[in-house]
This record gives structure tokens, sequence and C-alpha cells, in this order.
């Protein structure tokens, strides 16, 4: 794990967006990078994150929300991804380390109010998107398989 570097994802609560990005890069590329995310104002992770991630095939067990604090000045982000306009606003601009950083916003599928139905349809089209941008990160770089 040393010589993987670092991926951190970073959204306000750490409760949907991130977490699904977290457990995708893990699936991913987990074989090549450390992956890691948090929030501004860490919150639970969302019931149907696990539901939604399950049904594409990728396992969340173990994972929690986090506060940025458990990282900042012990985690150098190699590459860090930001993935909602909230934290885009709020955060330093500058990480600790010398990475990249990324802005790729989407939609917040735990604020969509409905049907349970609607609401699943509203994490699973989140999910694909992040998924769909994910591997063409890893492809531009040459990291997916």
């Amino acid at each position: 794990m040393a010589d993987r570097q670092n991926v951190l994802i970073l959204c306000t609560r750490n409760s949907a967006r991130s977490q699904m990005a977290e457990a995708l890069f893990r699936k991913r590329a987990g074989d090549r990078f450390n992956v890691f995310s948090a929030g501004l104002e860490p919150d639970r992770v969302h019931p149907m994150v696990a539901e939604v991630m399950a049904e594409a095939g990728v396992d969340t067990a173990g994972q929690r929300s986090k506060s940025v604090q458990e990282y900042l000045g012990k985690l150098t982000a190699h590459y860090l991804f930001v993935v909602c306009e909230n934290v885009e606003k709020n955060c330093p601009r500058i990480f600790p380390g010398p990475g990249e950083r990324h802005y790729w916003p989407f939609d917040d599928p735990a604020a969509v109010s409905g049907s349970p139905e609607e609401q699943r349809a509203a994490f699973r089209k989140v999910r694909d998107q992040i998924d769909e941008r994910i591997r063409q990160w890893l492809s531009s770089r040459g990291d997916l398989p």
C-alpha cells in the first residue's frame, strides 16, 4: 500500500456521492490506489448507497462517514476529487500535498424527494455517472485494464 498513490474524494456530508465514488474507485483501481473519502460536515452513510451499489456488484461494507479533519495533515492526497458544489466553494483550494485537484460535480441523490423508487432511480443515476467518470479518468491515465 505504501507505493500506491492516494485518492481522496470530498463531499459535504460524506453520505452518498463520495461514498459511492470511494467504493467504485476501489472496485476499479483499488489495486493501484489507496482510496479514501471524507466530508466537511460528515453524516451517516445514506442507506440507499449500500442498496444501489450492491445492485451493481460493488461492496460498501466497512465504509463510514468521515470528517476531512481525519486526513488533514495526515494524508498526502495525490488526487483530490471534489464531487459536490458546496465543497468546491468551501474547501481550501490547496489541500496538503503535491496532488491534482479535480472538480466532478454530481447532483445529490439524497436531496431527491418522492417515492422510494424515485429516490432509488436518483441514486442509480448518480452511481452510474460517477462510475463512468472514474472509468474515463482511469482510461485517460492508462490505468483501466
